[in-house]
């Protein structure tokens, strides 16, 4: 497995897979071919389909165009075998003659692959990629997961992950000042703001629920405008693992070290599903996304109350096992709805799988490992109409209630 650095990237929404990936690409095939005299850009599958509303041309020409004019094709029904959100640069020279011609898949969460080459640009840290692997190396030598992160990644990983947490506190921050209407055509008010006054008119436990779903509707929020934000597996499921943690240091005190274990050890989580399925929508559904977020913040949580290595294993199994088989269908392609509520019901839900787990001793039938193959059996055979494609679910036929 890669590091959790490539899992917690630092940037802008309102997509990882559609926006931060294509901009990645057309920056690594602009340093090639500077003195191309224009471009051609062909983008395919969910990276067509939805490529205007998660803003996947404005991106790519942000990046390309300053240098040289360039052309989007868009072929929405056309994937790949390899990954729906396929991308092919072109270049060419005065003449118009094609100089060199890329194809690269974004894969999820900003990274990108190339078919049929091994993807070793950066190398691999962890040993060990299951959670049974990790855990049995927790149960016999007494440590913790964020201790093998910090094995494999080396004590420098502290700092990356202490800038990871600032920027997710000030996007709540800035989301929970904010007011407005999302960019877009579906005129969507912010709530943040909204939620977290009403939630101080409560008395404890629905104020402690209303400050959860403030938290990651503020962070949601950012994201859909395009603000900077930290996957956290993704750009649309950004909100949960902030949320989840800034609402329990600022009520149970945590210090900013415990915090960033717990960050740690969400990396983790998500990392191995990473590898070993997809936390991309378009790959695998909104259950690689939003349930795979939930199952980080599960786990980080259990581990700042005590849990024991099982019973962190299992918060995080329940937080992806209660999302699978969830659909990508965001409504005109935006990640807004029901993206954005989606973000806020998941943190509630990593709460409750703590709690649960915690009343346990850890042990239960389904391994997360196992959620986990199923996860990505689910994801392949969803149809396409339901992975980031804006053409089925509740995306489909949409009409505003009157």
């Amino acid at each position: 497995m890669k590091s959790i650095r490539e899992l917690y990237r630092i940037g802008t929404g309102p997509s990882s897979s559609h926006t931060m990936g294509p901009r990645k690409a057309a920056e690594i095939f602009l340093a090639k071919h500077p003195e191309a005299a224009s471009f051609e850009v062909t983008l395919y599958g969910s990276l067509a389909a939805t490529g205007k509303g998660h803003m996947t041309d404005v991106a790519i020409l942000d990046v390309l165009q300053p240098h040289a004019p360039v052309e989007i094709v868009w072929k929405p029904h056309v994937f790949f075998p390899f990954h729906p959100n396929g991308m092919t640069f072109k270049s060419f020279d005065a003449d118009r003659k094609k100089t060199d011609e890329w194809t690269v898949f974004s894969v999820g969460g900003g990274a990108l692959a190339e078919e049929g080459h091994d993807n070793t640009s950066t190398p691999d840290l962890y040993n060990m990629s299951t959670m049974s692997q990790i855990l049995y190396w927790c149960e016999h030598t007494g440590r913790g997961y964020w201790e093998y992160v910090e094995q494999c990644e080396g004590k420098e990983i502290w700092d990356y992950l202490a800038e990871v947490w600032k920027t997710m506190q000030e996007a709540i921050h800035r989301g929970l000042d904010a007011e407005g209407v999302l960019p877009g055509p579906l005129n969507l008010r912010r709530k943040a703001s909204s939620y977290y006054i009403r939630s101080k008119g409560y008395k404890d436990s629905l104020r402690s629920r209303g400050m959860v779903f403030a938290y990651a509707l503020a962070v949601s929020e950012e994201n859909a405008s395009g603000g900077k934000i930290v996957t956290a597996p993704t750009c649309g499921a950004c909100g949960v693992v902030p949320a989840v943690l800034y609402h329990l240091q600022k009520t149970r005190e945590f210090s900013d070290a415990r915090i960033l274990r717990a960050l740690a050890t969400a990396g983790l989580v998500g990392n191995i599903v990473k590898h070993n399925a997809s936390i991309s929508g378009a790959e695998a559904g909104c259950q690689a996304e939003v349930g795979v977020a939930c199952s980080m913040a599960a786990a980080a949580a259990s581990q700042l109350f005590g849990g024991s290595p099982a019973q962190i294993e299992y918060a995080a199994e329940m937080g992806l096992e209660h999302h699978l088989g969830m659909t990508c269908d965001p409504v005109c392609g935006l990640v807004q709805i029901p993206c954005i509520e989606r973000n806020a019901y998941a943190a509630a839900r990593a709460l409750d799988a703590n709690t649960y787990s915690a009343f346990t001793d850890g042990h239960h039938r389904v391994s997360f490992d196992r959620v986990v193959e199923v996860m990505k059996e689910t994801g392949h055979d969803l149809p396409s109409l339901y992975k980031e494609t804006s053409e089925g679910g509740l995306a489909k036929d949409y009409k505003p209630m009157e």
